[in-house]
Parts: structure tokens; C-alpha cells; sequence
């Protein structure tokens, strides 16, 4: 089972002067985090894109690429791609680019974005949500299976025997389709053949046990293989020494980032009660000791048979150093507590 990190490039606290860091610090920080990901022996770090102060990451394969080579193993992919408001050519681009100089650890997820602000920003309608997304996730495709590209939509200008370069040594990219919860992004992904990725931030993790279901359906309906179908999880969390500590410490952290969106999208700030009741077994809010999260990470595969899971920890303001501890107790602890439950 594959296990690892993703961020949108929080800005951390700076614990000398009590404010937050510059967003380009940030940005700098992300490096530090992917190399150590990589020294602790994780599989995967995922850089998702965001477009507010607080989350500045709006170009994680500028970042994935900077990482490149500085590590060795760690698979570098996005999480997610907001696909409805960008080109993708331009993805698809600078994905393969990025496998070039990883030596063909890249990926692509694609998603929906929960999160709105890139239509704005990018000139797009709100209304037009579900189409830019369905014939852009066609457009993607078509350039993965190569070249020359011939493709006609709504969205964009038609493509006529184009060449989209470079090509991946590979010949094609992983390509992940995210979804928050919506079945018929389930349907989709198994139908196409894809992976699918969860983003489960709230609530009963295991409550997604049944989109998993409907993708593998989908997915055999359509004459996919099974060892086609993947599932990962991510998810918010946070990994500490001590399992009271870590819940003491994320706890302010978490309670910032989600007041913070709440503003944005109209809900009240989350009371402590609740959060306590996400971070204790079966929630969504993996924040604990790391036999801790091994046992959840394992209870949560026996409801979903996912193989991948990555967890999100440095929200709202958490500092550096706090973020890459939880980092390093990933890989040296709760890893080979995982693996070693897998083990034949």
C-alpha cells in the first residue's frame, strides 16, 4: 500500500515573529517537505492547487518539477488539477515534463475543484462547471493516448493533427480522476478505466465504501481489468509522538483553515466537539500516534480496499517544523506498521 503526503502550500507560522511566512517561503517550504518525504521512504507527495494567500500552491508542477531531482523515488503528482479552468494541452505538458526530469514519476489528478476560485480568476462561468470539466477530462485523454491529436469541443479551439510535446518515456501518464463524493464521478472513473482518487475531509471515512463499490461495478461493466482499478484516499491528518499531543497541537491549526473557508463559502467555524469526534476512530481526521494511524489507515483499507492514502497536514498556519515531524513519523513508523500488516 502506498502511502504519503499532499499539501496545497500552507503557509506556515513562523515561531520567531508569530506571523505567517511569505507565500514564496512557503513555496520553498514545500521542497524541504518533498526531499524528506522521499529520505523516510514514502511513496507519493501530491501538490493540489489553490489560489488564496493562505494556500498559495497554484502551480504544483512548477514545485513537483524544482523537487525532481533533488529525490529519487517518491512519485510527484498533482492533487489535484483543477482541469475545468485550464488547458489540457498545457497539463498534459507540463506533466510529461515533469516525468522527464523525474524519470518517470509523475501523475496527474484531475478534478472538479472544490474549491471556485480559478473560474474568476481564469475568465470561466460557474454555470459552466460540468462541462468544462467532462470535455476536458476527453481532451486530456485524447492527448495521453498520442499523437497527432485531432479533438473538437465546446471549451476550447479544435485540435487538427496536433503534436503535444514532449511525450512521456513511457508513452502515457497516470492519469487519476478526483472526485469529493459525487456517484456519478465514480461511474465515470471505473467506466473510463481510470483510478480513482477520494477526498474525504469531514464525517465517517468508511461512508465511502459504497462509491468504491459503484467504481469497481463501473469499472467491470465496461470490461475493465481488475488490476486496472486502483482507489486512494486523501485525507486530512496529522501524525505526532504522543496521540494526545497531536490532537492538542493540529487542533488550532485545523480549527483556522476550516474558519477560513467558512468565510469564503458561508458555514460557521467548527466547535472543538466535533473535530474530537473526526480525529477518534472512523472519522475523517487521521491525527494521532503513529500506531494510531496505522490501525486506522488498516481499518479504513478493510472498508474501501484502497492502496494508496495520503494525508494533508499542514493547514492553517501549522509550523514547519511541526509539519515535517509528522512527515518523518509517517515514513519511519507508521509505513513499516502498515507494511508489515500487508505482509503475505
Amino acid at each position: 500500500m502506498e502511502l504519503g503526503v499532499y499539501s496545497f502550500g500552507t503557509t506556515a507560522l513562523d515561531p520567531a515573529t508569530q506571523r505567517p511566512v511569505s507565500q514564496a517561503q512557503a513555496m520553498r517550504n514545500l521542497l524541504e517537505a518533498i526531499r524528506l518525504a522521499d529520505d523516510v521512504g514514502l511513496d507519493v507527495f501530491g501538490i493540489g492547487e489553490h489560489h488564496t494567500p493562505e494556500m498559495p500552491a497554484s502551480a504544483g508542477a512548477v514545485v513537483l518539477g524544482a523537487a525532481a531531482p533533488t529525490t529519487q523515488r517518491i512519485k510527484l503528482i498533482s492533487s489535484v488539477t483543477v482541469l475545468s479552468t485550464d488547458d489540457p494541452v498545457r497539463v498534459y505538458q507540463a506533466f510529461s515534463t515533469l516525468d522527464a526530469l523525474s524519470n518517470g514519476r509523475a501523475e496527474i489528478t484531475a478534478g472538479r475543484g472544490s474549491s471556485t476560485e480559478s473560474f474568476p480568476l481564469f475568465g470561466y462561468d460557474l454555470d459552466d462547471y460540468d462541462r468544462l470539466y467532462a470535455e476536458k477530462l476527453d481532451l486530456l485523454l485524447t492527448i495521453d493516448r498520442g499523437d497527432p491529436v485531432t479533438w473538437e469541443g465546446t471549451v476550447r479551439a479544435p485540435l487538427r493533427e496536433a503534436e503535444v510535446v514532449p511525450r512521456p518515456d513511457g508513452g502515457h501518464l497516470p492519469i487519476w480522476l478526483a472526485t469529493g463524493g459525487n456517484p456519478g464521478s465514480s461511474a465515470r472513473a471505473g467506466g473510463l478505466g481510470l483510478p480513482v482518487a477520494y477526498g474525504i475531509i469531514g464525517g465517517e471515512a468508511a461512508r465511502f465504501a459504497p462509491l468504491a463499490d459503484l467504481y469497481r461495478r463501473s469499472a467491470a461493466d465496461a470490461g475493465v481489468p481488475e488490476d486496472r482499478t486502483r482507489v486512494a484516499v486523501a485525507n486530512p491528518g496529522f501524525v505526532g509522538d504522543d496521540a494526545h499531543a497531536a490532537r492538542d497541537t493540529w487542533w488550532p491549526a485545523w480549527h483556522r483553515v476550516m474558519r477560513d473557508i467558512g468565510r469564503r463559502r458561508g458555514f460557521a467555524p467548527m466547535p472543538r466537539h466535533v473535530y474530537d469526534h473526526d480525529v477518534a476512530p472512523g472519522g475523517a481526521l487521521f491525527v494521532g500516534d503513529p500506531e494510531e494511524i496505522a490501525e486506522r489507515i488498516l481499518a479504513l483499507r478493510e472498508a474501501l480496499g484502497h492502496d494508496r492514502q495520503i494525508l494533508q497536514m499542514d493547514v492553517g498556519l501549522l509550523p514547519q517544523r511541526d509539519f515535517l515531524r509528522s512527515i518523518e513519523l509517517l515514513g519511519t513508523e507508521v509505513k513499516p506498521r502498515v507494511d508489515a500488516a500487508l505482509r503475505p
